[in-house]
């Protein structure tokens, strides 16, 4: 969020890191936390509420003594998650019917290809969160390429699980309890294993949420001593999270989809933005770039401009959810929602338009300068 600086200037930047610190502080710790409230309850049969100030309150401790502990937590998670879930996931392939029965719809392929795509790209902000921490001769590339792959294999993996456990459950199965469903095949002993990952996995997720939800914060220009930007972070998103996801806790999946698809209305043209100003960039000396990032009288108003238009119109024409139906999906509910590849799109010309006008990275020499 601190290089988007670059796109948006050192103030229009709170537009995609306010953005981005809400769904990160809030949205994404209300979703993973109604995932591992459901697998808690499955596993234990204690009440949901119960299993969900378990999860949060989790969450909360370790998220709030900050990095340190994050990486220490998710260093001893990983091999525990990625054990359970690599055997859970060749019993589900197994016992799945890749040739059941289906019915194409274009729209509707495009309505969940939105909701994986906000899923993926919503984890985009988060890695350069964590990259500041590696030393400075640190490959770039390896950096980047890992990074990618992580995030490729492990959303391409689970998704096919997911689909194959859909073809094995029985009909309607996933509509009440999700994690239930998804376990609810698997023999005892590794559907309990199963659920305890899914947990634990709800926690690990959670805590790079709110450390990361805190880094936009302070991306915003918010300056704030960091026990307390911490303590404000932790407990107050914490909270309001704690209470998103007890509201979420009924019709989890019909939510949690249009959460991925609200994501993804305002990362696609946050994405457009910073693609195209890093290509405009592309002859510049990044040490001399640099000086921009913390420069609070640099401006690029292009970028929050292009992003509203980008954001505004696409939803207003072609979000399809249960929230809003725009208006091209109102009379053509084929289409199903392409609202992120209309606002990235949207987004690139008005960027590019504007800077092709005003010639501005034509001078950007003389501005460091």
């Amino acid at each position: 969020m601190v290089l988007s600086r670059l796109g948006f200037g050192y103030w229009g930047n709170v537009l995609p890191a306010g953005l981005n610190s809400v769904t990160a502080g809030i949205g994404w710790f209300a979703v993973n936390s109604v995932s591992g409230t459901f697998a808690l309850n499955t596993l234990l049969h204690w009440p949901k509420v119960l299993c969900l100030i378990i999860i949060v309150a989790l969450q909360i401790v370790i998220a709030y003594f900050g990095h340190n502990l994050v990486q220490a937590f998710e260093r001893y998670a990983f091999p525990v998650l990625a054990v359970i879930f690599v055997i859970a996931t060749i019993w589900i392939l197994a016992k799945s019917h890749p040739g059941a029965a289906h019915h194409a719809i274009p729209g509707a392929f495009l309505l969940a290809t939105g909701a994986v795509f906000g899923y993926a790209a919503g984890w985009n902000p988060y890695a350069a969160d964590y990259s500041r921490y590696f030393p400075p001769n640190a490959s770039k590339k390896a950096v980047g390429w890992w990074s990618a792959l992580g995030l490729f294999l492990s959303c391409v993996v689970l998704e096919i699980a997911g689909a194959g456990s859909a073809t094995a459950a029985s009909a309607g199965a996933s509509l009440g309890n999700p994690t239930g469903a998804f376990t609810g095949h698997l023999p005892t002993a590794l559907a309990d294993l199963t659920l305890l990952a899914i947990a634990l996995g709800a926690v690990a997720a959670n805590v790079l949420n709110i450390y990361s939800g805190a880094m936009s914060f302070v991306a915003m220009g918010i300056r704030l001593p960091l026990s307390l930007r911490r303590a404000i972070v932790a407990l107050v998103f914490g909270l309001i999270g704690f209470i998103v996801a007890w509201t979420g806790l009924h019709d989890a999946g019909q939510k949690y989809t249009n959460f991925l698809l609200i994501i993804a209305y305002w990362i696609a043209p946050w994405l457009a933005v910073v693609f195209c100003d890093q290509f405009l960039r592309r002859r510049e000396d990044l040490l001399q770039t640099e000086k921009l990032l913390f420069n609070k009288h640099y401006s690029n108003w292009a970028g929050p401009v292009a992003m509203l238009v980008g954001v505004v119109v696409s939803v207003w024409l072609f979000s399809n959810q249960t929230e809003y139906i725009g208006v091209v999906p109102s009379h053509f509910p084929s289409v199903g929602d392409i609202t992120f590849e209309v606002g990235f799109v949207l987004t690139a010309i008005v960027y590019l338009t504007w800077h092709a006008i005003a010639g501005t990275y034509r001078s950007t020499a003389r501005e460091l300068a």
